[in-house]
C-alpha cells in the first residue's frame, strides 16, 4: 500500500502535467490571425488566398468574413455604424485564422505575418502583439514551475519506495549472507528479491491506477471537472507512466538492497 500511494501521487502529477499540457494547446488555438485582404481584391484572388491558408501547416481552422459581416460585427462591438457619417462601409474582405499550438508563439507569428505580407492581395494581418508575448512568458514559466514539481515527486517515489524495499530486505540479510557462505551466487541470492519486489511493484501499480481512475471519475461525475481528455492515447501514457516507474524504481530499489548485504560482512550485520 505504501508503494501504491506513492504510485499514485506520481500518477496525479502526470495528470497534473497533461491537464496543464491541453490547457496551453486550447489557449495557443484561441490566438486570432486577422488577415485584412486590399480592397480591390479579386475573386481568383480571393480563391487563391483561400487555397493557400488552407494549405498552411500553422492554421487550425479560418473563417472568411465578408465586408458586411465585418461592418455587422463593428456595430454589434462597438455599437455605431460607420457607414451613417462616411457614406459607405470602410471595411474589407478578411480571413480570421486560429493557429495550431505549436505556432501559436510571437516568433512565429512574426515569420507568419511576414510571409502573408509578401501575397499582394493582403493589405495586413493582425493580432495582439503584445497578449501573445505575455502568453509566452506565463505559459514558459508555469511549465518550468510544474516541470521543477515533476522531478521533485519522483525524487520522494524513489526515495520513499526504495526505503520501503530496503526495510523488507534487511528483515533477511541473515538469509543473505547465510546464502553467501554456502557458496550461492549474487544472482541467485537477488533473483528472489527482484522478482518479489518487481510483482509488488506491479500490484501496487493496478492499485493506483485504480485509484486514480476513482478520483478521475468522482471529479468528473461529482464536480464536473475533466482533469484531462479521456482518450486512447491519454489512458496508456497514463498507465505507462505508472506502471513502469513502479517496476523500474522496485527493480532498482531490490538490486542496491541485496548488493549491499551481500558484500556487507557477517560481523557488520550485527552492528547494523
Amino acid at each position: 500500500m505504501s508503494i501504491s500511494l506513492v504510485l499514485f501521487l506520481v500518477g496525479l502529477e502526470c495528470v497534473m502535467l497533461m491537464s496543464a499540457r491541453e490547457l496551453i494547446r486550447y489557449v495557443r488555438e484561441n490566438v486570432v490571425l486577422t488577415i485584412v485582404l486590399q480592397e480591390e481584391t479579386t475573386a481568383d484572388e480571393l480563391t487563391r488566398m483561400q487555397r493557400v491558408i488552407s494549405s498552411a501547416p500553422y492554421v487550425l481552422d479560418f473563417r472568411y468574413i465578408t465586408k458586411e459581416e465585418a461592418l455587422q460585427e463593428h456595430i454589434d462591438n462597438l455599437g455605431e455604424d460607420p457607414q451613417k457619417f462616411l457614406g459607405y462601409n470602410p471595411l474589407t474582405d478578411a480571413f480570421e485564422v486560429h493557429l495550431n499550438a505549436t505556432y501559436a508563439q510571437s516568433d512565429s507569428v512574426v515569420q507568419i505575418e511576414q510571409q502573408l505580407l509578401t501575397l499582394p492581395y493582403v493589405n495586413k494581418v493582425l493580432y495582439q502583439e503584445d497578449v501573445l508575448k505575455t502568453l509566452d512568458k506565463n505559459l514558459g514559466e508555469a511549465s518550468l514551475i510544474l516541470l521543477v514539481i515533476g522531478l521533485a515527486l519522483l525524487v520522494i517515489a524513489l526515495v520513499l519506495i526504495s526505503n520501503t524495499i530496503q526495510l523488507q530486505v534487511y528483515s533477511k540479510r541473515f538469509l543473505i549472507n547465510t546464502m553467501r557462505l554456502v557458496g550461492a551466487t549474487p544472482w541467485v541470492i537477488k533473483w528472489p528479491f527482484i522478482r518479489r519486489n518487481i510483482l509488488m511493484g506491479l500490484e501496487a501499480a493496478v492499485v493506483a491506477c485504480g485509484m486514480l481512475a476513482l478520483a478521475y471519475y468522482s471529479c468528473a461525475n461529482r464536480l464536473g471537472v475533466m482533469l484531462f481528455s479521456l482518450n486512447t492515447k491519454n489512458i496508456v501514457f497514463l498507465i505507462a507512466i505508472i506502471v513502469l516507474t513502479g517496476l523500474i524504481i522496485t527493480f532498482l530499489a531490490s538490486l542496491a538492497a541485496t548488493n549491499r548485504y551481500i558484500r556487507m560482512k557477517t560481523n557488520k550485520l550485527y552492528e547494523i
